[in-house]
């Protein structure tokens, strides 16, 4: 399913002047603003997908060079720093040239295609793209094709039933099928188109034992239906036989000495890290009483509630009272009280780290909060977020306590004012006030603040507030 974004892809730098018979041939779907063009050679510029995207990964032509578009028709998946996206083209015409392959990255508003409006026009464009300068990244040198392979046998469509790929999977074996696409990173990322992911989640088809038959490998719907087909012919026959062996770990693959590159995801991430540094923060810590929020929690769990919608919950209840916590500055001299209280979570996916947003998290019942918190967690896995699900967050919460973190400190992210860092709930010995000894589970919260706007009394009274909230959660539930 294409994206939507609302904004024109016309590159601002002087370096990207664009010739007179040139012009952007693309949107991501939700742009619907036209200008009327002579130019019959038009092209096709790397979008900028996110407010902090810089450069894109081509992760799939979904058309290959010389195929006929039509307006609306998804061209492109784009890798941003959060989400994969499918691009679609502005206007009708044919892909002439692809400039830069599937695998490659490009600077946000440099050409990566270009789009012919007649099938005349074909030839001239592709003389202009062999005559352009080299495209910004070439596909890694790992996954490279021979060189007497053409980009046109490279990028073989799809869509044709003459297929010679067979996309199922053998089931009895339980091995698993790496994709061999230029932008898997050597087999530790699926990549399969966003509709695929989606039916694969619905038929419940492990992408990793799916054979892919788009270009260069990439899974695509008809991949997944086959594989689904396969697992349901074979399933009777197999009834006795045990449970297919389990993936290997993907750890075991990893050659020791070798020297990655970023994922485009954790370019992003290594960014907003280092700027992070330049802000002066401090930290403090605070211990909850968690008995009444556990509770709370066995009561209504098998109504869908989750325990991270009640700390988000919990957490915007306290910051209404405390609105300067949920502050943020931007430029070093003036700082805002934001008018919205968007709860980002930190959610570790594969290849990275995102950050959906529960937008209005003191006004969304705990119910609803919940199952919206489950639909952005399968929107970060599936890489499906829009930029407002993962870049509007005013307080950020991250969690280590499942995995039985009792504590640690969280670093701030840009742009925001503070985040923070929730351990295990664990028992405790305490001290009662008829003085005698008791257990009680306890959890330590750290929160890491931007010492330019919060002061310790500010994160102390909002600590103090959250406290009283989850140790008494009547009113998270209102």
């Amino acid at each position: 399913m294409a994206q939507l974004l609302n904004t024109s892809f016309v590159p601002s730098s002087s370096s990207l002047r664009r010739k007179p018979n040139l012009t952007s041939a693309f949107h991501v779907s939700g742009n619907r603003s036209r200008t009327h063009i002579q130019a019959k050679i038009r092209e096709i510029f790397m979008p900028a997908l996110s407010s902090t995207m810089t450069e894109g990964k081509i992760v799939s032509w979904v058309k290959s060079e010389g195929d006929k578009l039509a307006k609306g028709e998804s061209v492109v998946v784009v890798e941003s720093d959060k989400a994969d996206m499918d691009v679609e083209t502005f206007y009708e015409g044919y892909l002439a040239a692809i400039m830069v392959e599937e695998g490659g990255v490009a600077a946000v508003g440099s050409p990566i295609a270009l789009l012919a409006e007649t099938e005349d026009e074909i030839e001239q464009a592709r003389s202009k793209a062999n005559s352009s300068p080299s495209s910004p990244s070439a596909a890694p040198a790992a996954s490279a094709e021979p060189a007497s392979t053409s980009p046109r046998e490279k990028t073989a469509d799809n869509l044709g039933p003459s297929s010679p790929v067979k996309a199922p999977v053998s089931s009895g074996t339980g091995s698993v099928v790496a994709s061999t696409h230029p932008a898997s990173e050597g087999g530790k990322r699926i990549v399969a188109s966003p509709y695929a992911k989606k039916l694969a989640k619905e038929l419940s088809v492990d992408l990793g034992r799916v054979l892919g038959t788009g270009p260069l490998g990439r899974i695509v719907a008809k991949d997944v239906e086959a594989a689904a087909a396969a697992a349901a012919v074979s399933s009777p026959s197999g009834a006795g036989a045990g449970p297919a062996p389990a993936a290997p770990e993907k750890s075991a693959g990893v050659e020791l000495g070798t020297v990655v590159p970023f994922t485009t995801m954790q370019s992003a991430v290594s960014r907003n890290m280092v700027e992070s540094l330049k802000v002066p923060t401090f930290r403090v810590g605070y211990t909850i009483t968690t008995d009444a929020i556990d509770a709370l929690y066995k009561k209504i769990k098998s109504k869908g509630v989750t325990m991270t919608a009640l700390l988000a919950k919990a957490t915007a209840l306290a910051l209404v009272k405390h609105p300067v916590v949920n502050s943020s500055c931007r430029d070093g001299q003036s700082f805002t009280y934001n008018s919205s209280i968007n709860i980002a979570v930190a959610v570790a996916i594969d290849g990275g780290l995102i950050t959906p947003v529960l937008q209005d998290a003191d006004k969304v019942d705990i119910y609803s909060l919940s199952r919206k918190w489950k639909e952005l967690v399968d929107k970060a896995r599936a890489k499906q977020l829009q930029p407002h699900e993962y870049n509007t967050g005013t307080f950020t919460l991250s969690n280590l306590g499942m995995f039985g973190v009792d504590r640690f400190d969280a670093i701030l992210p840009p742009g925001t004012g503070a985040i923070m860092a929730v351990g295990a709930s664990q028992p405790a010995l305490v001290g009662t006030k008829d003085g005698r000894i008791g257990i009680e589970n306890q959890m330590q919260v750290n929160v890491t603040a931007d010492h330019r706007i919060i002061y310790g009394a500010d994160l102390a009274a909002f600590l103090q507030t959250l406290s009283k909230i989850i140790e008494d959660p009547k009113d998270l539930t209102f």
